[in-house]
């Protein structure tokens, strides 16, 4: 394997390759705070991911355009302690990198321990148990940078909004650090000079970091230094990229970044961005692509210092190499979750099964509610596109008032859509809409006994609910705007799922889900 984001030296490509249009973002929905490594000419990305469980989805893609998630780094509660944690706490910003055949993750449970590392042979496969970083200050951030003389340095964001970006080495076998860490840029002036990147190129150290904080006010800087504790000269032309002030862009919020270099010598980065509805995004922070030249004085360049667009037309990209499309419907018909699916602050593995009934997703709902800073019983997937249709039938036969099961779509504890089945006797469908942690039943209707199918089409600024009855007959229940479920109204740093759920008094009967549709309306 080969390590890329050590000492890596400047290269050229032999020939001038074809130019190549790809869409930005590269992965759409929820994927903030990208970090991207290379190992021979495969490519591994990790993103944040908050309160979810399992945590750190890991993405394998061959031409840094298309990407296809293969597993998850933490994936037990050993690794992923989040009880307690509130929405958009939880796993902040991971890197992660490659070193003489072992990758390894870095991040932060940013309520629950601090800095952490995870390593494994095999980024699809199961990551090791956890090596917690000790420390007197508080911090997040971190990333690893591996130079060519066997010295290992850990770099992260620490004292705040008006900090800066403080180093230590440290012993990778142990966790151990040589020292308390110690400032090393406080960057350009911008608050939250995070998301720090060391690389070592040419013979210089580069550090990457965004300021202005994560919204439309993020930027890219960059120093460099003769040595890795500097000091560090910044870059004259900071920053190298941002949307700020120029709101007619359809991508904002830009920064976040980890560079990479491809085996054919071209560099890109990969990044945070959003997209938003008349100034708000309910989708959450996207992974952008750019591509990444070096100036004449020994900068880097992002874009040839041109924003970025939602199509990219470039040159120097890995031969393409598309995964096939996803499917539209799962069938619940594996022995165990696809990993597209998620559950809230743990496994829940007492609160659902695809085995007790085969084909079916179980949910069996407990006293807990999307509501709760707990772990109800729900099972839920990013949205990824604005124009999208999700569907799922279920099979529910509540026995008590309060009892409920159905379509949820879920934005944290105080905003939240509902399509459930309730009603002991005479069942009903209610559309619940939870916005500014007021809830309120905003249509109900009477239904069949039977599976029932629950339904929302998704548009830019609404999301529109349905059921469907046994005779196939589709009847519109009502609608709930897209706004309230933005981050700019409901705060916080992640997106909208879609899921499943079930929840009520004891004892409850299960909620059957015979399939769950995803089916994209804008490609």
């Amino acid at each position: 394997m080969a390590m890329v984001m050590g000492a890596i030296m400047l290269a050229g490509c032999a020939s001038v390759p074809s130019p190549k249009e790809y869409r930005n973002p590269v992965l759409t929905g929820f994927h903030a705070d990208p970090s991207v490594c290379r190992s021979g000419s495969d490519y591994y990305l990790v993103t944040s991911s908050f309160e979810y469980f399992p945590g750190v989805p890991v993405y394998h893609s061959r031409d840094l355009v298309h990407w296809r998630q293969v597993g998850h780094a933490l994936t037990r509660e050993s690794q992923l302690p989040l009880k307690g944690q509130k929405a958009s706490k939880g796993i902040f910003a991971p890197t992660i990198r490659c070193h003489a055949g072992t990758f390894y993750m870095i991040t932060s449970n940013i309520d629950n321990g601090g800095d952490f590392y995870v390593t494994t042979k095999d980024p699809a496969g199961e990551w090791s148990e956890p090596t917690w970083i000790k420390q007197k200050e508080w911090s997040m951030d971190p990333s690893l940078f591996f130079d060519d003389d066997g010295k290992v340095y850990y770099t992260r964001h620490g004292g705040g909004r008006n900090g800066g970006v403080y180093q230590a080495e440290i012993d990778l076998a142990t966790g151990k650090l040589s020292e308390e860490p110690r400032l090393i840029w406080s960057g350009t002036g911008g608050i939250w000079p995070e998301g720090p990147h060391l690389y070592k190129v040419g013979g210089t150290y580069y550090l990457l970091i965004s300021e202005g904080g994560t919204s439309y006010g993020h930027m890219l800087t960059v120093a460099r230094s003769k040595s890795p504790w500097g000091p560090f000269e910044a870059n004259p032309a900071n920053p190298i990229l941002t949307h700020k002030s120029q709101p007619e862009l359809p991508l904002q919020a830009v920064g976040h970044a980890d560079l990479v270099q491809t085996d054919a010598g071209t560099w890109w980065t990969v990044l945070l961005g959003i997209r938003p509805v008349a100034r708000n995004h309910h989708i959450g922070r996207e992974t952008l692509l750019a591509p990444v030249t070096w100036d004449a004085n020994g900068w880097p360049v992002v874009n040839g210092n041109q924003p970025l667009q939602l199509s990219m037309t470039v040159t120097g990209l890995p031969a393409s190499s598309p995964w096939p499309r996803e499917r539209v419907r799962d069938d619940f018909d594996a022995t165990r979750l696809g990993l597209q699916w998620v559950h809230l602050r743990g496994p829940a593995t007492a609160l659902w099964s695809v085995t007790e009934r085969p084909g079916m997703l179980r949910l069996k709902g407990s006293v807990h509610t999307l509501n709760d800073v707990a772990t109800p019983a729900f099972v839920a997937r990013r949205q990824e596109h604005f124009r999208v249709r999700a569907a799922t039938e279920v099979t529910f036969d509540p026995t008590a008032e309060g009892q409920v099961a159905g379509l949820v779509l879920r934005q944290n504890e105080e905003n939240h859509y509902e399509l459930r089945v309730t009603g002991a006797g005479a069942r009903r469908v209610e559309l619940v809409t939870r916005v500014g942690g007021v809830t309120k039943i905003v249509a109900t209707q009477t239904i069949e006994a039977g599976p029932t199918t629950l339904q929302v089409e998704a548009f830019e600024d609404r999301y529109e609910f349905s059921v469907r009855s046994r005779a196939g007959t589709t009847r519109a229940v009502g609608s709930a705007p897209t706004q309230p479920m933005s981050s700019e109204k409901a705060g916080g740093f992640t997106g909208v799922y879609f899921g499943m759920y079930a929840s009520g008094p004891q004892p409850m009967p299960p909620a059957d889900f015979a399939w769950f549709d995803y089916e994209p309306l804008d490609e």
